[in-house]
């Protein structure tokens, strides 16, 4: 039988002590984070533990150009991002997506694009704004939005069409828009609305304020209003249904920032978010 004399067991224990310390900087350096002597990217570092599984770390201002539809919900996103990436501050320009797309292609700085149609996306892609693919994120259907209680009953896309009735369409330039004339071709109706507007919120803020009686517009902006509006759900929705692309820009002033929100927007905590807000997978 061997003996192990004091000396030796000091030795055995430094060992082990040792081999610790370095199991534990193995296992440290492999969740993204950067190493000491790496240089962190312009905007984000490259630690892929933020915002979500897999959405890596940003800093600095991240300017999001988003549809109006989605104003309530990446409202919400972008505090949630902030809280997630320390120093981030996210800001928003929300309007009509053909209006966001014109000051995009005129030089507008912008990290991110969020349209509420691939056609308007498009435009943007083909004048070399879009750094990589656009990704379909949601999609979006409409409704009929009434004042609360329906004072004029409406049930349906034909009963817009009634003498008397004031209805409030976007412009056909708009996804809104687009959308709209798409639905009353497929029930083969004819509308004159007594105003355009230029984004779907402004449509909806028409009803509103008792300007009009119904007005064609989101889901999602019906139900982010519930308190004020009621929505008239039609079967002709069904064929006009857009989805929203996101891109980051390729002039983007902060790419880091611009490549961690494009991905955050599709992490699991924000699809619920979306989801939860009527939004639906595309």
């Amino acid at each position: 039988m061997s003996t192990r004399t004091p000396t030796t067991r000091r030795l055995s224990v430094a060992a082990v002590v040792a081999l610790a310390l370095g199991l534990g900087v193995t296992a440290c350096g492999s969740d993204g984070g950067t190493s000491s002597g790496s240089t962190a990217s312009s905007g984000a570092s490259a630690d892929a533990s933020a915002a979500g599984s897999g959405v890596p770390k940003a800093s600095g201002t991240v300017t999001v150009f988003a549809a109006a539809s989605l104003k309530e919900t990446f409202t919400e996103l972008g505090k949630k991002f902030e809280a997630a990436n320390p120093g981030t501050k996210v800001t928003f320009n929300f309007g009509g997506s053909s209006s966001l797309a014109t000051s995009i292609n005129s030089g507008a700085p912008a990290d991110v694009f969020a349209a509420a149609s691939p056609a308007t996306m498009k435009t943007v892609a083909d004048a070399g704004g879009a750094s990589g693919q656009p990704v379909n994120f949601v999609r979006n259907t409409l409704t009929i939005a009434v004042p609360k209680g329906n004072p004029k009953h409406i049930a349906g896309l034909k009963d817009l069409t009634a003498s008397g009735v004031k209805v409030a369409l976007c412009a056909k330039e708009v996804p809104c828009g687009a959308a709209a004339q798409t639905a009353l071709k497929a029930a083969d109706l004819n509308l004159t609305p007594v105003t355009l507007e230029q984004d779907v919120k402004g449509a909806l803020t028409k009803v509103e304020l008792g300007e009009v009686d119904a007005s064609l517009v989101y889901r999602t902006d019906v139900r982010a209003d519930a308190a004020k509006i009621d929505g008239v759900d039609f079967p002709e929705a069904d064929k006009a249904v857009n989805d929203y692309p996101i891109a980051a820009l390729a002039k983007a002033p902060n790419k880091g920032g611009a490549a961690a929100f494009v991905a955050y927007v599709q992490s699991p905590e924000a699809k619920q978010a979306l989801t939860a807000a009527g939004f639906q997978a595309p």
